[in-house]
C-alpha cells in the first residue's frame, strides 16, 4: 500500500477536503503570538511541513516567508498559488538549509508525521539551529495517548459541481503510533470515479516529554490550549510556543 497519496499524487485535492479551515484566522492568530512573545529583531519566517502553503498566503504580508515540505506535489500546488513565497523540498528531521529564521512554525499537526521520539528530537534540535536567538517557534501537535480516540469511525465530504469526494477511515493505535487507513472516493465530470486506499501513522507524543525536549534544545517552552479551530466534532489541539534562548552555546 502506498503511503499519503493525498500529499503526493493527488495533492490536487488536499484544499478541497480542507475547505472548513480559516487559514486567515489561525495566521491572524500567529500574528498575535508572535508580536506578543518574539524578542528578535528581523521578520525571516520558515513554515516547516508548509504543505500547500495557505498559512504563508496571509503571512506573506507581515514576514519574509520560506516554506519546506517533503512532498513535491505539495510543493507543486503552493508555487502554483502562493506568490513571493520561495517553497523547497525539505525534510524537517534531516532539515539544513543554512540560514536562520525569527520564527519558525509547523502546523497542522505535521510534526507527527516523525513518529518516534528519537527523531522528535532531531526535528526540535534541527528547528533550534535555524532559530536567532530570541525567536519564536511555534508548533501544533497531534494527539496524545489520552486525547486519541480508537475505533471512531470519521468522514470528511467536499460537494463541488464537478468533483465530489467522500473520505473514510477509523482509527486504530499501536504503542505511540497512530494509524489511519484512508479510503477515497473521487468523482469528476467526464471522469470515472477514482478509488484509493492512503494510509498514515503518527507519533502520538505526551505533553511533558514534549516540553522536556523543548527545553533541552534550548528552548524557554510551553503549552497553551488555545490552539486553532478544528471541526465542530472536534477540540482544539493547542499550541506548543518556544523562545529561544538569547545566548547560544
Amino acid at each position: 500500500m502506498k503511503k499519503q497519496l493525498i500529499y503526493r499524487k493527488l495533492a490536487k485535492y488536499y484544499d478541497l477536503l480542507y475547505l472548513w479551515k480559516d487559514y486567515k484566522e489561525e495566521a491572524g492568530r500567529l500574528k498575535k503570538l508572535i508580536l506578543k512573545y518574539k524578542n528578535s529583531r528581523g521578520q525571516k519566517l520558515l513554515d516547516v511541513a508548509c504543505g500547500t502553503g495557505m498559512h504563508l498566503k496571509y503571512l506573506k504580508k507581515d514576514f519574509s516567508c520560506m516554506g519546506t515540505d517533503t512532498n513535491e506535489g505539495m510543493l507543486r500546488v503552493a508555487r502554483k498559488n502562493i506568490k513571493g513565497v520561495t517553497f523547497k523540498k525539505a525534510n524537517m528531521i534531516s532539515l539544513n538549509l543554512n540560514k536562520k529564521f525569527d520564527i519558525i512554525t509547523c502546523l497542522f499537526s505535521s510534526i507527527g508525521y516523525v513518529k518516534t521520539y528519537l527523531n522528535l528530537r532531531k526535528t526540535i534540535n534541527n528547528l533550534a539551529k535555524h532559530l536567532k536567538p530570541g525567536g519564536i517557534l511555534i508548533i501544533e501537535p497531534w494527539f496524545t495517548k489520552r486525547i486519541y480516540k480508537v475505533g471512531l469511525p470519521h468522514m470528511t465530504t467536499y460537494n463541488g459541481e464537478n468533483v465530489k469526494i467522500a473520505r473514510l477511515n477509523t482509527s486504530k493505535r499501536k504503542r505511540n503510533i497512530s494509524y489511519m487507513t484512508m479510503h477515497y472516493l473521487i468523482a469528476e465530470k467526464n471522469k470515472d470515479v477514482k478509488y484509493f486506499v492512503d494510509r498514515h501513522e503518527l507519533g502520538l507524543f505526551e505533553r511533558n516529554k514534549t516540553l522536556e525536549i523543548l527545553g533541552k534544545a534550548g528552548f524557554e517552552a510551553w503549552f497553551i490550549e488555545k490552539g486553532f479551530k478544528q471541526t465542530l466534532k472536534m477540540k482544539s489541539r493547542g499550541l506548543y510556543i518556544g523562545i529561544k534562548n538569547k545566548y547560544e552555546k
